[in-house]
């Protein structure tokens, strides 16, 4: 069993909906970045979603896209994300770790190359938001060294596929809760309650739900119908700026510990 599926098997066992926090990898400070992997845990993440720098994030908004520019204009790349998640590793065994981002830089790494590496390290799953189920056998080399491609769904889904997404989920469904980009303002619980509770009900993963997600409050209205919650683009606006160590985890502890609170209360 996987750390992801360990970690939502007791999740479940626990009545707990999940936290996955996500932050661009090498923002603010990519020297501070494993103390900031940590602080989130500290605060309560479940699951760590760690975005790969990329020149083109056509899924995420401006903060999460100014992130990334950031963090490439520090040098940030592939092998600085695999060795903070390495360094990570050293003191925390269990919390599971994805790498988010898009294709390019997986292939320019090497397929193969990467799945050993990214294991190596530790790292527990990928999203790859440019690799649809329908082209997923470009991945198979990820799988096979024990990689979970954790795969999307959306409000504009078709029935059929949405079918095919929910048999071949691993780790967990990302479902995107409505069709636009990170960060955006419009996110609706009434349109997407009954949308999620049909695919926890057909899918062989757990659901957690993105997008929109900004607060507490918003986290807490989705807790009653997902298996998880992701929030990004208002805790990487949070992080923005900061250059201290102390800094960086004092802001994602204010920023997470409401949340995490929120969904247990929930």
């Amino acid at each position: 069993m996987s750390r992801i599926d360990r970690r939502f098997s007791a999740l479940k066992a626990a009545g707990r909906t999940g936290l996955i926090p996500f932050v661009t990898a090498g923002d603010p400070a990519p020297e501070h970045s494993v103390a900031l992997m940590h602080a989130l845990v500290d605060a309560g993440a479940d699951v760590l979603e760690l975005g790969v720098p990329f020149s083109d994030p056509m899924a995420d908004g401006p903060v999460i896209q100014h992130a990334s520019e950031r963090a490439i204009a520090k040098g940030v790349g592939l092998a600085d994300v695999l060795g903070w998640v390495r360094a990570f590793r050293e003191r925390d065994q269990d919390t599971p770790v994805v790498l988010m981002g898009y294709l390019n830089p997986v292939e320019i790494h090497g397929y193969e190359r990467f799945a050993a590496e990214a294991v190596a390290a530790g790292v527990d799953g990928v999203l790859l938001v440019d690799c649809p189920l329908e082209e997923a056998e470009v991945l198979a080399p990820l799988r096979a060294a024990g990689l979970q491609q954790i795969l999307l769904a959306a409000p504009t889904t078709a029935r059929e596929r949405m079918a095919k997404l929910c048999e071949a989920a691993k780790g967990f469904l990302y479902y995107v809760s409505f069709a636009g980009i990170t960060g955006a303002g419009r996110l609706s619980t009434q349109d997407i309650a009954a949308r999620v509770a049909d695919i926890r009900a057909h899918a062989k993963a757990p659901v957690a739900v993105g997008f929109g997600v900004k607060d507490a409050q918003s986290a807490k209205a989705i807790a009653g119908f997902a298996d998880a919650v992701v929030i990004g683009s208002a805790l990487v606006e949070r992080l923005e700026g900061a250059v201290s160590a102390q800094d960086i985890a004092a802001r994602a502890g204010d920023f997470l510990r409401p949340i995490r609170r929120a969904l247990d209360e929930a």
